[in-house]
């Protein structure tokens, strides 16, 4: 049998009975003008508003789409619309259980469908990414010949996970993480929507505000959690959905953070303080109370590279290059997966031996500086590469370290002003002691007076 998780018959299903839905399936869009978010991708004049047919007629637009998003964002009710919107049969896949015995029996439906003159179809297959190579090249035929309108939603950048010629052969479109405002708005509609919950009960402000931090940007989990608070306050006979009923209905505590007020700042601060202290199990206390909090996490990552050279240093020069690639990772991959990438950061930097020499060494010398402690550069040591240069005498008498055989040369590098300051105090620790090393050497080799 044709694999059919949200067909005509699935529909009808939910017509007769609808309570026996999910509330997500319940507030699912009907019209692109219901979708939550996604302004971008639904603006007048739009690829996606032309794909459901409004806007000046044209050519023939792409028979595949492919949907980029984080969890929650979207993908499969803008695949549903689509296929409303455009009153074609919708079938829907998961590549996490189906293979290519599936994907060609509902292409093979498809093909018997167009020519006896029946529906279109629409095949959205999601998790598109974890099919393989040869499974994508199945799809080819059908989106070459439009047998199918495919529409694929992947999780992970498809520009490495899909193959290319399906990739450019279809219309890209990129969800972005919902905001708070989106969610907000989704909640208070399936409060008093007759498809939700009909005004059965409401949902004071502190208990919103619980569900837009459970929720994470994800509009699923958000209307699941309200369905489990809403189910759990009407069975105790209460109409009001408050802060203890949803923790108890959710299993999941209401930490008190306030992303933009005094919680904000002490939080993040003490997870610092415990990664400079080296307490690795307090620093993962404060990161995940800020990861459940729902905190922004290109804020920590920011963070976490500014701990790396304000406390570790050179003590271990891998340090930064963790942080920076965590901020990275971060970027691309968002939350839930972004919460193990801080975790590997977190944990790294908290176990790294500990230097602030670095900062020191440059808040000493912004320090002289701003006293006036500058003065003209060495003239040996200015360019003497343009025209005149060598009558002004820039650049003369100027030794050339790799001429040497030990490559230093005791020559008079800091303007008079400071040529005895030592800023840079290396410490023993981890690796900065082979820099301490090397900061003694070098400054006795240039002939250097130690203060």
């Amino acid at each position: 049998m044709e694999p059919d998780l949200f067909t005509a018959a699935a529909e009808e299903r939910q017509e007769k009975d609808p309570a026996a839905s999910p509330l997500a399936v319940r507030m699912r869009p009907r019209t692109v003008d219901e979708v939550v978010g996604q302004r971008h991708l639904l603006k007048p004049g739009s690829p996606l508003r032309r794909l459901v047919g409004e806007g000046a007629a044209g050519p023939a637009g792409p028979s595949s789409v492919i949907l980029w998003g984080p969890p929650g964002t979207g993908k499969t009710t803008l695949a549903y619309v689509i296929s409303k919107a455009t009153d074609k049969r919708f079938v829907e896949l998961s590549a996490i259980t189906a293979g290519v015995k599936e994907v060609r029996a509902v292409i093979d439906g498809a093909r018997r469908a167009t020519g006896g003159f029946g529906k279109e179809t629409v095949l959205f297959l999601d998790e598109i990414h974890r099919f393989s190579k040869a499974q994508q090249d199945s799809l080819l035929p059908a989106v070459e010949n439009r047998w199918v309108t495919l529409i694929a939603a992947t999780t992970e950048n498809p520009y490495f996970s899909v193959i290319s010629p399906l990739l450019s052969r279809s219309l890209l479109l990129t969800l972005e993480p919902l905001t708070d405002d989106d969610l907000r708005g989704l909640l208070r509609r399936a409060v008093s929507d007759e498809r939700g919950l009909g005004g059965s009960v409401e949902l004071p402000e502190d208990a919103e505000e619980h569900l837009l931090r459970i929720a994470g940007g994800d509009a699923r989990r958000a209307l699941t959690a309200l369905e489990a608070g809403a189910g759990s306050a009407l069975a105790k006979g209460e109409d009001t959905i408050t802060l203890e009923t949803l923790e108890d209905s959710v299993a999941r505590a209401a930490v008190r953070y306030d992303k933009d007020g005094d919680q904000h700042y002490d939080v993040a601060s003490a997870l610092i303080k415990s990664i400079r202290g080296s307490d690795v199990d307090a620093a993962l206390h404060y990161l995940a109370r800020m990861i459940d909090a729902g905190e922004d996490p290109r804020f920590i990552a920011r963070r976490l590279m500014i701990s790396a050279s304000e406390d570790i240093g050179l003590a271990d020069p891998n340090a930064l290059p963790i942080a920076v690639a965590a901020a990275q990772a971060v970027a691309m991959i968002g939350f839930p997966e972004a919460a193990l990438t801080l975790s590997h950061a977190t944990i790294a930097l908290a176990l790294a031996p500990k230097s602030n020499a670095a900062t020191t060494a440059i808040g000493a010398a912004l320090e002289d500086v701003r006293k006036g402690l500058a003065g003209p550069v060495p003239t040996h040591l200015r360019d003497g590469h343009y025209q005149g240069a060598a009558k002004l005498g820039h650049a003369k008498g100027y030794v050339y370290p790799h001429d040497l055989p030990e490559g230093i040369a005791a020559q008079q590098y800091a303007p008079d002003a400071i040529k005895d300051r030592e800023y840079y105090a290396p410490t023993r620790h981890g690796a900065e002691a082979r820099y301490a090393d090397a900061v003694e050497w070098t400054r006795k080799n240039l002939g250097r007076r130690r203060s």
